[in-house]
């Protein structure tokens, strides 16, 4: 039995019935088959709103590009969404972090998918879902920058039927992610996370779910290395 192993049967005791009844309902809707991609978003509200529709829809993973604008949390946004999901920024001054954060997700399998709120890319009720994609919004006045459109595998855009240009990027994230993880669980991929990806999912809940979580990991080092 691996360390992992051990700490979560350490844990377990000091979860209530009722969160690990809700740990394991969350596991079982979770996915790291989608993800998305926030690229300088300067309005905090609008990309806490995105991290939480994410946490809603059960997506795990989330990458936050900060080339000019920084990432701010709101709590009152999230509403503690931002605790159960994965979240990967993009910082680095001396780095390309567009292209850091691509190529990181490529190699990953995942295929680079950019909106663009123009016709002339595919509608999201038309892409393809047979590989794993990176959902990419840009800034909600400009919307995404030249490089990551020309680093982008392919572009989509969610049909619109009135005069305003766009949808707020929180709608339109939201929008896509229910279109496609609607047309994916009721298909025959495999969307579901892995059972070692479950396994270190749920030691992750259980320790943000416990009290003193620092002081009872310490205890059961010293168990640990008793043995």
């Amino acid at each position: 039995m691996t360390r992992e192993d051990q700490l979560l049967k350490f844990l377990t005791p000091y979860v209530s019935d009722n969160r690990k009844k809700t740990i394991d309902q969350n596991l079982e809707s979770r996915t790291n088959y989608l993800t998305l991609v926030l690229e300088d978003i300067y309005n905090p509200h609008n990309a806490n709103a995105v991290v939480r529709s994410c946490e809603c829809f059960g997506i795990q993973q989330m990458h936050v590009i900060e080339e000019r604008n920084e990432y701010q949390l709101s709590p009152n946004v999230l509403q503690g969404s931002s605790k159960w999901i994965d979240l990967t920024r993009y910082n680095d001054p001396g780095s390309k972090n567009i292209s850091v954060c691509f190529k990181g997700l490529k190699e990953r399998g995942y295929r680079i998918v950019a909106t663009k709120p123009t016709p002339d890319s595919t509608s999201i009720e038309d892409i393809d879902i047979s590989s794993p994609m990176a959902l990419v919004f840009g800034t909600e006045l400009g919307g995404l920058s030249a490089t990551a459109l020309e680093e982008a595998d392919e572009q989509i855009y969610i049909p619109m039927y009135g005069f305003t240009e766009s949808f707020n990027i929180s709608v339109g994230a939201a929008l896509c992610l229910y279109s496609l993880l609607g047309r994916i669980k009721s298909s025959n991929i495999n969307w579901k996370l892995s059972k070692n990806e479950v396994a270190l999912l749920r030691l992750d809940w259980y320790k943000k779910s416990v009290q003193r979580i620092e002081l009872l990991e310490a205890e059961f080092d010293k168990q640990y290395a008793m043995k």
